[in-house]
Parts: structure tokens; sequence; C-alpha cells
């Protein structure tokens, strides 16, 4: 079997993209793995499939468990850089930002269904085995799912080395109030979404529409962030803003662009408990 931060660094991104939450995710493998050591495993002819069955599955109540606490509020994935550096996770088995926010639509059993059919590759013999069900029950599972995602799935574009330039404008743009330009890089059915968490009143947690986004995004910029230090940067394989306050990171804004190269969402995580390093 693999050592402890080899099997940490493979069991993440089961955990993070069910969970959504590095902590929470963090403290799911921990917990797994503690118990995993006390136990007799001489009977489990496959350590690996072991764990990762059961991250998943504690993930799952996890997460059962903080969507009735959540209140409705509107809640972010928590932002982590993937930038291609050197990392301690899987970095290209971390979801786009888009994607992860839309799986939200989703029960949780569905959720992770569609990961490890879609992400991970499982047939649905394995899947059926994971959450002990029929291999027709997991089809049907999937099916749902991809019948819920399919009216609102997201037209990521691939990240390329324009996005910085891209940003620069947009950045230049509110500094500016340049209202004309905002309006050609924004697309019809740009929606704003905001995460302040339980500490941080956000303005606004939706905001829809060309002129209500505008408005918006100047106001913030005007009020909060004209002092911060603004870094371009990849999060979740997306291009993204760091405000940052010194040293202290207050502001991630992740992008979605459609296909014409036009902002469609803007995922605002003011959250301080999701902003802490990656």
């Amino acid at each position: 079997m693999d050592d402890i931060e080899t099997l940490t660094k493979k069991l993440f991104p089961y955990a993070y993209n069910i969970l959504g939450n590095i902590a929470d995710s963090q403290d799911v493998i921990q917990d797994v793995l503690i118990k995993f050591n006390e136990k007799e495993t001489s009977s489990i002819s496959n350590h690996n499939a072991y764990l990762i069955k059961s991250v998943i599955n504690q993930a799952i109540n996890l997460k059962k468990k903080n969507d009735r606490e959540r209140n409705q509020r509107i809640s972010l994935p928590e932002p982590i850089i993937t930038n291609q550096g050197e990392s301690k996770i899987e970095i290209e088995e971390i979801l786009n930002y888009s994607m992860l926010v839309l799986l939200e639509v989703l029960n949780t059993k569905e959720r992770a269904v569609f990961l490890l059919k879609e992400a991970f590759d499982y047939d649905h013999e394995e899947i059926a085995n994971i959450f002990s069900v029929s291999v027709e029950n997991s089809r049907k599972l999937l099916s749902r799912a991809k019948k819920k995602l399919k009216q609102n799935k997201p037209n990521v574009v691939t990240t390329t080395s324009r996005d910085r330039i891209y940003l620069e404008k947009y950045i230049e743009a509110i500094r500016n109030r340049d209202v004309i330009t905002l309006e050609q890089m924004l697309s019809e059915e740009v929606k704003v979404l905001a995460d302040g968490g339980t500490k941080v009143n956000v303005v606004a947690q939706l905001t829809s529409g060309i002129n209500d986004t505008i408005k918006l995004i100047t106001y913030v910029f005007e009020h909060y962030q004209k002092g911060f230090r603004i870094e371009i940067d990849k999060i979740n394989h997306q291009p993204a803003l760091l405000f940052y306050d010194g040293t202290l990171l207050m502001n991630c804004q992740v992008f979605e662009l459609n296909k014409g190269g036009k902002i469609i969402n803007i995922f605002s995580v003011v959250d301080p408990d999701k902003l802490l390093p990656n």
C-alpha cells in the first residue's frame, strides 16, 4: 500500500470534488486513515479501493450535513490554485470551478455517481459496489444527474496565455469605470454569485444582467477593493483575480467565459474561512 502522504494526495480529489471544501476533505481523509490503521485489514484484498470507498461515503455523509446547515445561503466551492506549480494534491483530478458550482443542483448520491463515472472513469459495477446498490440503480442515478446538468452545463473555454491580457483589460476597465468596455466584455446572461459565509455580509449574493453587474462590480471596487493588490492566477483550472490587503487574501473571483469570449459567470468568494492558503 502507498505511504500516508501519497495516499492523502490520491484520496483528496475524491473528497474535495464531493465537498468543495479543503479542510473538510482533509478531515475526512484523516479520519478514514486513522480508522483504517486501527482495523484488522488482512481480509481486505485491495486497500486503496477500500480507502477510496470509505472516503467517498464519509464525504457524502458530511456533504448532506453541511447542506442541511447552510440555510439556503449561496455556498461556493473553496478555491484551489491550479497553476501547475508544485502541489500536494492531484491537480488534474480537481474539477473546474464552474462544474463544481453546477454540481450543487444534484443530490449528494447523484453527485458522487456522476463524479466517479465522468471524472474518475469508474464503471457501473465498481460504482454499485461502492454504494451497495445494483448496477441498474447506478445507471439510473447517473441518468438523473446528467438530465439535471444538461440544461446548465458550463461552456468553460480552455485557459490560455490570453487570459492574463483579458483580465488585465477587465481590471483597467473597472478602475476607470469604463462602462462601454465592460459592456463589451460581459455576456447578456452574466451572473455574479458571491459567498461571504457566516462572517462577511456581501453586497448581493446573486446579481444578473449586464447593467446590474456593472453597477455591482464598480461599486464593490470603489468602496472595498480600490486599495488592494490584485493578482491574476488560475483557480480550479479557470482564470481568476485574487485581491490582497497586504499579504491577506480578501477576495477570490473566478471567471467563466463563454465560447464567444465573454464573461458569463463571476464567482466571488469573500468568506475568510475559504480564503486560507492551500
